[in-house]
């Protein structure tokens, strides 16, 4: 399944909550990379602040700063900056975000190189697919190569009226932003989220874009990937995450139709010696 960018507009919260309910309910081995310009949450979050708040993002951009953007460096230093999320199987890894808002200015140039890596774990060995939390999109620094690259990119919105009016102008920039650098939408969706006035016949009508994910209020399992606790997949949020693979598969297939991948396959192993 390759790049899933995930984002949300103004007023629209969900997006990191989405984003770990995909990476643990789905059938692949999964990244979550917190890409947000706005700093991360799950180490403080979902994790409680029981890992070393050292490792992630800021370091692999230090380190292949540092190493003029080689790609053995960049795949190595890569590897050794994920956390485990249900250990010991190492299927369903994080990159966590920035720490510091203030940083995101020194991730700006290495977006681009960072989309090309994230895309090409889908032919390592194991393939793992990358799912990128790029937070709201109305934040400065956003991280828009990331969703050039990206097979499908997800707009979290609610079915209220607020999240729509606020989800016109961002996809409106989306767009923008895509029919430039890919020549086509077609990797565009919507994920529902939450209960509201609108069905997603109507979401999808007003705003333009498809439904291709819904995803249930759950206060109980939220809680739990927002704050910590046990992930059960049983859980109504996870169960529907679950089914949601399906229709973001269905949406990159038809993507790559139109906009076929140019990969370049090559070896992205996860040697043994890794700590995540």
């Amino acid at each position: 399944m390759a790049l899933v960018a995930l984002a949300s507009a103004k007023g629209s919260p969900g997006v990191t909550t989405a984003g770990l309910a995909f990476t643990f309910s789905w059938a692949t081995r999964m990244v979550l990379s917190e890409c947000d310009p706005s700093g991360g949450s799950i180490l403080a979050g979902y994790l409680q602040g029981q890992i070393d708040a050292g490792r992630g993002l800021m370091p692999l951009a230090v380190a292949d700063l540092r190493h003029s953007g080689a790609n053995d460096r960049l795949e190595s230093e890569f590897w050794a900056q994920l956390v485990d999320l249900a250990p010991p199987a190492r299927q369903r890894l994080l990159l966590p975000g920035l720490t510091d808002p203030a940083q995101s200015g020194t991730l700006a140039p290495l977006w681009n190189r960072f989309a090309g890596f994230f895309s090409q774990l889908e032919f390592g060995d194991p393939s793992f697919d990358v799912i990128a939390d790029c937070g709201r999109l109305a934040a400065p620094a956003t991280p828009w190569p990331l969703l050039w690259a990206a097979d499908a990119v997800l707009l979290v919105v609610r079915p209220t009226l607020p999240s729509i009016a606020s989800a016109v102008p961002t996809l409106g920039a989306i767009r923008a932003q895509l029919s430039e650098r890919v020549a086509s939408l077609s990797s565009l969706g919507l994920v529902l989220v939450g209960s509201g006035p609108y069905s997603a016949s109507e979401v999808s009508g007003q705003l333009g874009a498809p439904v291709v994910a819904t995803l249930p209020d759950d206060p109980k399992t939220a809680g739990v990937l927002s704050t910590g606790g046990d992930v059960r997949l049983s859980r109504p949020l996870l169960r529907a995450a679950a089914g949601a693979e399906a229709g973001v598969r269905v949406l990159i297939d038809e993507h790559r139709q139109q906009v076929p991948r140019r990969a370049v396959r090559r070896e992205v192993a996860v040697g043994n010696g890794h700590t995540f």
